[in-house]
Parts: structure tokens; sequence; C-alpha cells
């Protein structure tokens, strides 16, 4: 298993990063989370990574911090819970919020997240309530602000199309949710935004 990666960023889209380690390409799927906390392209930093093995494919999860890995662990622990549903998880709310709305059994706040439904979200809560209780909570929410210019706004198209929303369905969302929020809105609140 690959346990972290450790080298320079190649590219950062708010999906997906590609780590050169070594001179190899490493493609890591990330939530937009770890998309705010990592430095810009070109620049050393480490990334935490859960590795995935299936049948068809063999998938790197990246985080910037070792609690949203095990929030995303037991998260995709859930039945019915995957790895794709994990990172709209923990990308549409905070590990925080989420592990508040389990603490609290927040069932309409989970199902806010999009492809949650009444089932699904008590079942997170069902299965996790217990253990988030005992780890605590705790916060860390970094805001990077920047204009709502096109590269933004194709990069939250670029995001929500991988992470499987129609492209025309993700332009109308996207293009609504700046129009509402004004150009300051940076690239992870606006992928949230659309993923409610």
């Amino acid at each position: 298993m690959i346990a972290y990666l450790n080298g320079k960023l190649a590219h950062k889209d708010p999906a997906y990063i590609i780590m050169d380690v070594g001179g190899v390409g490493y493609e890591v799927k990330i939530s937009l989370q770890t998309y705010a906390a990592l430095p810009n392209p070109g620049e050393v930093c480490k990334v935490i990574t859960y590795q995935q093995i299936r049948e068809d494919a063999h998938v790197l999860y990246g985080f910037a911090e070792p609690t949203e890995k095990v929030l995303f662990l037991d998260l995709i622990s859930v039945s019915g819970v995957g790895a794709a549903t994990a990172l709209i998880m923990l990308s549409s709310l905070s590990a925080f919020e989420i592990k508040n709305a389990i603490v609290n059994e927040d069932v309409k706040l989970i199902q806010t997240i999009k492809g949650i439904g009444g089932k699904t979200a008590q079942r997170v809560i069902i299965d996790l309530k217990d253990k988030m209780k005992k780890e605590g909570l705790t916060s860390s929410q970094p805001n990077i602000f920047m204009s709502a210019n096109s590269q933004v706004r194709s990069e939250a198209i670029a995001a929500l199309t991988m992470l499987g929303i129609p492209k025309p369905t993700a332009e109308k969302s996207v293009d609504t949710i700046i129009k509402r929020e004004g150009d300051q809105i940076t690239v992870e609140q606006l992928i949230k935004l659309a993923l409610r």
C-alpha cells in the first residue's frame, strides 16, 4: 500500500492532482478540503494517501490531513457509501461539519449532499455516531479567496463532471451560483454550493 507521496505538485485540479515523485507522475483523487490546503503547482508537498485496488482500476485518494483520511475511511466503511460518495461528502461539507452532523444526528444536513438519500444518511449516523463521539471534534478550514473568473468557473465545472454530474447541469448550477454569490467566490465554495 502507498501510505503517502512526497514530491512536486505537477498538476492541481479541484477533483485530482498529479504528484511527481522521483520522475513518476501519480494521479490522486482529492476532495475540496485537500484542494484548498495544497500549495500551488510546482511546489513540493506531502499528500497522505489511501490506495483502493479494484478489478478494473488501482485508485489513489489523497488527503492534506491525516484526520481527513480517517474520516474518509470511516465513511467508506458504511454500507452504500463508496469512495466517490465519500469524496463528494468531504467536498460538500468540512470534516468538522460531517462529524458534527453525525454526532447530532442531523439527517437533513447530511441529505443536503448530492447523492445522499434519507436511508444512506441514517445509515451513516447509525454506523458512525458512537465512533465520532469517542474521537471528539476538531476543525481546520482554510479559505482562499479569488475572483470568480473563467478559470474558477472552468475548474468548478471540471471537478463537478469528474464527480459524475452531467456537464450541462454543472454549467447551469455554477453559473447560477456565481450570479447569486458574486465574483469573490472560491472554487471550493462554488463546488460545495453546486453539490447541495
